[in-house]
């Protein structure tokens, strides 16, 4: 069969390596198989199958160093989570059934406890029967905290299959962003990083949960779901009527040929191994040190790395031998070693050096303060009506006595003309206009708190490169949030004290677990505007994923959502909004206001400010083309984004709302959230229109800099 394009140059530059007891993992994985009931009478592999598919080999390339019995193990897993797939795939993506798929799904994680002698129900399945069997041979060597990292993990990767499988009934293709989402669940790397801990050694509790190691899983893992994309093309597309394929998502999102589809996506998958390289040369060391980690916890997270980066390699060379895959024509020898012996030459290879080169020099190449305004406006796709609140007038009275009560308005930040500009009180009458007097105001509290940091950070801290002040500043940020009635900090300064002051007043009704959910989203916001200032001083424009993931935290979504499912009370169960439609519904509407800020702000942060992160100019440094392209790409994506959040709303959420019996009571309060999601996003474009913050005759007479009569000098940091 002739092969749908030619598969790209990849980026790997380490060699994959053999583990040595690859012969026992290969029998070991096919008695085990048998007896599991996986093999000759299920219906779905026999021996022949197995053997072509050859897990053995993949896992022996992925986990090169480690003894025969956790080769033997962990190869069983991978027979365990390719059986599951082609199971799944068999019984309830062809015909299709979503009932008795959720069924089956549903009772997966009751083998799973996180007490490894609490009881499991009997195996009904193959399935079943594997995963009783792994979890009991491999939690008692793990700690608690990875067993329930893992468990999470599994289940992800089990319970997205339900949204593969709406999508084939419904014939839907996903957006870019959905799909990497959606992705690394269904896609099983996330889980693959957990065996790699098991593999090497466990990372430390203490900073599993940190940007810097969340980042080396997610990177990895998108490069591993990327690369089997472009080999799995042929056999899910054109064979299996799989529509979850990145090559095929951006095919359809660009309307390009599947070549140029394939390359793109292989201009990603480059992409994201360049992030890992970064993060774990710069992020992982800081982060190690932030925390204090004992010699052998470095030791620990440093092997966890190389074992990421041998998976790459390993995987790689796998995918370059499987039956599964199409790999005609592919390059079993790595182009980025330098070959050797009669007749060879490097001019390929120094080709592709300089080619790689430019790849990763592109992000660092963008020259600031370029004239580029005034901001072009497309016509934005808002399907929600507007509504206000009647009490904005004295919410804006309101707001400027609050400002300069905290001591906004005399840093040399901001001042009454600049406050008057934002006009954040007109903001928050469009998100919640039924809000009364005194919600309205603490609302736009919060936004002008949170607006003035945004602008503080780059303007005090960037303008004196001075990174440390800046981790000081929100350390401190943090300790002005007492969940349990620990003693606070004196303030030093406006931010300190407005916090201090919102924090109060915000939490006063609030459990201490609702606290916690509050601090949680503040920290997430406050640490992304340290990584913001951390790239402005590297000159970096960001990955294109990694920006569009950290956006949400630097505009505050997390503070936005938290106070939006606050307002509904205890009806809705916690485990709703942990749904995936759920998260999907709130990630969309996030996207989509972020993305329209970028739009509207794109003069004011490249021209006035020297800004670096802005979707816009990230496309443009991606696919290296001009500023009307790159506008393109993003309001299409916009409205792919706003689109998905109209879908969820109209077909996945009836079935979520069945799905967990929820009551009439859940279920109105679930609509109200609908409604202020709603509300926020026709509020967020009014505001953005109206304001003068984004106007070019406006950005002419007030640049982004210090207020006028202020020195930078007097600015001090926190503390």
């Amino acid at each position: 069969m002739t092969q749908p394009f030619e598969l790209p140059h990849f980026y790997m530059p380490y060699p994959a390596r053999l583990n040595p007891h690859l012969d026992d993992a290969r029998a070991h994985s096919t008695a085990w198989a048998r007896e599991m009931g996986m093999l000759e009478g299920s219906g779905i592999w026999d021996q022949a199958d197995l053997e072509a598919h050859d897990y053995g080999l993949l896992c022996a390339y992925t986990h090169p160093d480690c003894d025969g019995p956790a080769l033997s193990l962990i190869t069983d897993w991978y027979v365990w989570v390719f059986f599951f797939d082609d199971h799944f795939l068999d019984m309830f993506k062809r015909t299709p059934d979503r009932v008795a798929g959720k069924a089956h799904l549903d009772r997966l994680p009751l083998f799973m406890p996180l007490d490894p002698g609490a009881p499991v129900p009997e195996p009904e399945n193959p399935v079943e029967a594997g995963l009783a069997d792994l979890w009991a041979r491999t939690v008692p060597a793990m700690s608690a905290d990875w067993r329930r990292r893992f468990a999470v993990a599994t289940e992800h990767l089990l319970n997205e299959s339900m949204w593969e499988l709406s999508n084939i009934n419904e014939g839907r293709i996903a957006n870019p962003v959905e799909y990497i989402e959606m992705r690394r669940k269904v896609g099983g790397a996330p889980w693959s990083a957990g065996l790699v801990e098991y593999a090497t050694a466990e990372v430390p509790a203490s900073v599993a949960e940190s940007r810097p190691l969340r980042v080396l899983m997610e990177t990895f893992s998108d490069a591993v779901h990327l690369r089997n994309d472009l080999f799995s093309y042929q056999r899910e597309v054109e064979e299996e009527g799989e529509n979850s394929n990145g090559v095929l998502v951006l095919e359809r999102f660009f309307g390009c040929a599947t070549q140029e589809a394939a390359e793109t996506v292989n201009d990603v998958l480059t992409s994201r191994l360049h992030q890992f390289e970064h993060t774990a040369l710069t992020e992982v060391p800081a982060v190690a040190l932030e925390n204090g980690l004992r010699p052998d916890e470095v030791a620990a997270v440093a092997a966890y790395t190389k074992g990421l980066q041998d998976w790459q390699s390993g995987g790689h060379e796998w995918h370059l031998r499987s039956s599964r895959y199409m790999n005609q024509g592919a390059r079993s020898e790595t182009p980025w070693r330098v070959p050797s012996g009669p007749g060879t030459s490097a001019a390929d290879v120094r080709a592709l050096l300089a080619s790689a080169g430019a790849e990763r020099l592109r992000a660092y190449t963008h020259v600031p303060y370029q004239k580029v305004g005034p901001s072009l406006l497309p016509d934005f796709h808002m399907p929600f009506p507007l509504a206000l609140s009647p009490h904005v007038d004295a919410s804006r009275q309101n707001l400027l006595t609050w400002c300069h009560t905290m001591g906004i308005l005399s840093e040399g930040v901001w001042d009454e003309d600049k406050l008057a500009a934002y006009d954040l009180a007109l903001c928050s009458a469009g998100l919640d206009p039924d809000a009364t007097p005194e919600a309205l105001d603490l609302s736009a509290q919060w936004l002008a708190w949170g607006t003035y940091g945004d602008d503080y950070y780059p303007l005090v801290y960037g303008h004196r490169r001075d990174l440390a002040a800046a981790r000081l500043t929100t350390a401190r940020l943090s300790q002005c949030m007492s969940v349990a009635g620990e003693p606070g900090i004196v303030p030093a300064d406006a931010m300190e004290r407005g916090l201090l002051d919102l924090w109060t007043r915000t939490t006063a009704p609030m459990s201490a677990e609702q606290r916690q959910t509050l601090k949680a989203a503040v920290d997430v916001m406050t640490e992304s505007w340290v990584w913001e200032l951390s790239n402005q001083l590297q000159h970096r424009v960001p990955d294109p994923v990694d920006y569009l993931e950290m956006r949400r935290a630097t505009f505050g979504s997390d503070l936005t959502l938290s106070m939006c499912r606050m307002g509904q009370g205890p009806a809705v169960p916690p485990e709703v909004y942990r749904t995936g439609p759920v998260r999907s519904l709130e990630n969309a509407a996030i996207d989509y206001a972020c993305l329209l800020n970028d739009v509207f702000s794109y003069q004011k942060e490249i021209e006035y400010e020297g800004e670096i992160h802005n979707a816009i100019l990230v496309v443009q440094s991606f696919f290296g083309v001009d500023y009307p392209a790159a506008l393109a790409v993003v309001h299409d994506l916009m409205t792919q984004r706003m689109q998905q959040f109209e879908h969820v709303i109209a077909h996945e959420l009836p079935v979520l709302y069945d799905d967990f019996q929820l009551s009439e009571e859940a279920r109105a309060a679930m609509d109200h959230y609908v409604l202020d999601l709603q509300n926020w996003l026709a509020g967020i474009l009014n505001w953005h229109r109206e304001v003068d913050r984004y106007k070019a005759e406006w950005l002419a007479g007030r640049a982004h800099g210090f207020v006028p009569a202020q020195t930078p000098g007097r600015l001090q940091p926190a503390g």
